[in-house]
């Protein structure tokens, strides 16, 4: 398979305190992380300083998990933090060149204000903006918004697929030339430039236009987190960037192909669509360092958080299981199915029990672990992209600031010896960093279609 690109693309992905489910019990977090600016800021600069091409924040809008009890408030964490598109607003003012994507769900939003919302953040930045699209996996989201249960898999995808179209149509109200701003004519803009966009489906009825004009980036770069075959038909059709998760070269491997494999049907090129995997690095100076740090921080894990976190990534209750007993035959989940498959497969192949999956998990959630030096890391990271199993990598340090240090002054140095990363800044906008082309208005878009064909 071709690839254009000959270097790796990098996320930073934060987390407040880090990753790692018990990194805000570690000494060298900040416990308030979730909700200091200084602390986002700093992060925001190193990154930027290593010429990540982007920062990447989740979101959802419930507390998740059950460990909320008595015996477990010590130990959770996933309370108090920041909206992420006010953060990265906030962000933006402090950095120049790093790419800046955050979450929005489709399942709790209405297109309307996820467009509104990230041109506004891609005008502010400068053209640095992404949208990650995912839909809500989590139960719990459903109740802060009168309902009493999810909407089920296939109808969150079914909405996301017109969700993303309406979104993209109210991203092109205005052609980019539009907005003259003639003050002796009192022409403000053309509005022959502007476009209605009149969508009636069977989740949106949006009228438009937009009142904001097209993004310095034609469309904020479109970035998905799902890889269930719902998710892949979508990402194969829409995204940009994928926000995925394999544990192995092996899964790497088949699922790169089997998702740029998709992009021909949609009259898309491979290099159209960058896969990024999640990747946790527990780097050292030597390897006994390295294991060290890992060993501190997985025996900081609480096991009500451990056994609450598998529960709600296997979408089924395991307080009838011992813990040192097996992983459970589970119902397929109406959360995250891809998520769940991929934890049940890792029981199976190393016969792990409910108690070794969840300390197994505690830091990545699923996502690739890797301990070692930066020699070695650079290592599987350079194997994995040489074999197709990805185009970068989504870092996600397990504690913060440390975490990233480590790879600024680590890793990142190594894989630039090796010239697998970049040692400035080619663009300013992140498409340019991600290798994407600016997408014409789909006005302009339509003859060069036909012209195609």
């Amino acid at each position: 398979m071709a690839r254009r690109d000959d270097t790796l693309h990098l996320g930073a992905f934060l987390y407040p305190g880090g990753h790692h489910v018990a990194a805000w019990r570690h000494p060298d977090a900040t416990a308030a992380a979730g909700t200091d600016a200084a602390h986002y800021r700093h992060l925001a600069q190193v990154a930027e300083a290593a010429k990540f091409d982007l920062i990447f924040l989740a979101d959802g809008v419930s507390i998740r998990g059950d460990d909320i009890d008595a015996l477990s408030r010590t130990a959770t964490r996933y309370v108090g933090q920041f909206e992420p598109l006010t953060l990265l607003s906030h962000l933006s003012a402090v950095t120049e060149r790093i790419g800046l994507v955050a979450t929005a769900s489709t399942t709790y939003n209405e297109p309307f204000h996820v467009a509104r919302k990230f041109a506004s953040l891609d005008h502010l930045s400068g053209g640095r903006a992404g949208w990650n699209l995912v839909t809500s996996a989590d139960e719990r989201e459903a109740w802060n918004f009168g309902r009493d249960a999810h909407l089920a898999h296939a109808r969150r995808y079914a909405r996301a697929a017109e969700f993303v179209d309406v979104v993209t149509g109210l991203w092109d109200t205005y052609e980019d030339d539009a907005f003259v701003r003639d003050k002796d004519e009192g022409l403000f803009f053309d509005p022959g430039k502007l476009h209605v966009l009149g969508h009636r489906g069977e989740h949106f009825s949006v009228r438009g236009p937009l009142n904001v004009p097209r993004p310095p980036q034609g469309h904020p770069v479109v970035v998905q987190a799902g890889s269930s075959e719902a998710g892949k038909a979508l990402a194969a059709r829409t995204a940009e960037v994928i926000f995925t998760a394999q544990v192995t070269l092996e899964d790497a491997v088949a699922f790169y192909a089997d998702v740029k494999g998709r992009l021909p049907r949609h009259g898309r090129a491979p290099d159209e669509l960058k896969i990024m995997p999640g990747a946790m690095p527990f780097l050292g100076r030597t390897r006994d360092e390295a294991q060290t740090k890992y060993d501190a921080m997985q025996a900081l894990v609480h096991p009500v958080v451990g056994r609450s976190l598998l529960e709600r990534m296997l979408g089924v209750d395991l307080s009838g299981y011992p813990e040192d007993g097996p992983v459970p035959d589970v119902p397929e989940t109406n959360g995250g199915k891809s998520r769940q498959a991929l934890l049940v497969a890792l029981a199976r192949r190393e016969n792990l029990s409910i108690r070794d999956l969840y300390l197994r998990i505690a830091g990545a959630r699923g996502h690739w672990t890797l301990v070692g030096t930066a020699q070695d890391v650079a290592d599987a990271l350079q194997e994995r992209f040489e074999a197709y199993g990805a185009d970068g990598f989504n870092i996600m340090p397990p504690v913060l600031p440390t975490g990233l240090d480590d790879v600024a002054t680590l890793l990142i140095p190594e894989l630039q010896r090796r010239g697998l990363f970049r040692t400035e800044y080619a663009g300013r906008t992140l498409r340019e960093h991600l290798g994407l082309r600016r997408p014409p208005h789909r006005v302009h878009a339509a003859p060069e279609r036909e012209a195609a064909e």
